[in-house]
């Protein structure tokens, strides 16, 4: 009885090492938008993805989320410089960056120097696989309480933004998804906007994930 056991016990252990070994693994590069601020952890728009792929039968490990509020495309450079946990490679990598590139009136020459330079980390962070990598448009905060009053300004400006996120990220052959017409419907749906009437909800962040987790699950197909 005692031996069975013990044989039960180491069983069930190895499966429980087999299973964390199974799961792939992702890092998400960001800054509020990507660590969710105003939400709940659960609310993520990482969170919810790598949720998603797992009710899909693609295992994948929590995300490892390197973001934080307020950063810009160098302070995302710095965060990832001094983090100490980073693994060598990822099964999947996305990136989010530049509105407060945007909102703190730095040179957009600046972004675009720093977002392919990112790009180009995010890439390395992959394994050097541009197709396990991926992008998401920045939201437009112009459309919330928050920035209504710069509405047109902050617009035109983040679709500039936009236009050379999109550029940079096809010239490297990764998927860019533009969630920015979900964000802009926060002008009449206020449900989409988080308590502080600045940065979306986790309604919001659902609806981004719905709009990209067939591409992403083809990417990272187990």
């Amino acid at each position: 009885m005692v031996k069975m056991l013990r044989l039960l016990f180491v069983l069930t252990l190895s499966l429980s090492t087999f299973s964390a070994m199974a799961q792939q693994t992702y890092l998400a590069l960001g800054d509020s938008y990507t660590i969710g601020e105003s939400v709940e952890e659960s609310e993520r728009w990482p969170v919810q993805l790598v949720k998603l792929l797992n009710e899909r039968g693609i295992a994948i490990a929590n995300p490892k989320i390197i973001a934080k509020t307020g950063w810009r495309t160098d302070d995302l450079q710095n965060g990832i410089s001094k983090d100490k946990e980073l693994r060598p490679s990822y099964d999947l990598v996305s990136l989010l960056i530049g509105v407060n590139n945007q909102y703190q009136g730095k040179p957009i020459d600046q972004y675009k120097k720093e977002f392919e330079e990112l790009i180009k980390a995010a890439v390395q962070f992959a394994n050097n696989d541009p197709k396990k990598v991926f992008v998401v448009s920045i939201p437009d905060y112009g459309k919330t309480p928050f920035g209504a009053k710069k509405e047109s300004k902050i617009e035109k400006e983040l679709n500039e933004y936009n236009r050379i996120a999109k550029h940079i990220s096809l010239s490297y052959g990764i998927p860019f998804f533009n969630i920015t017409p979900i964000s802009r419907e926060a002008k009449e749906r206020l449900e989409l906007v988080a308590k502080d009437k600045l940065h979306p909800s986790g309604q919001m962040y659902t609806e981004w994930v719905s709009l990209f987790v067939d591409e992403v699950a083809k990417i990272i197909k187990p």
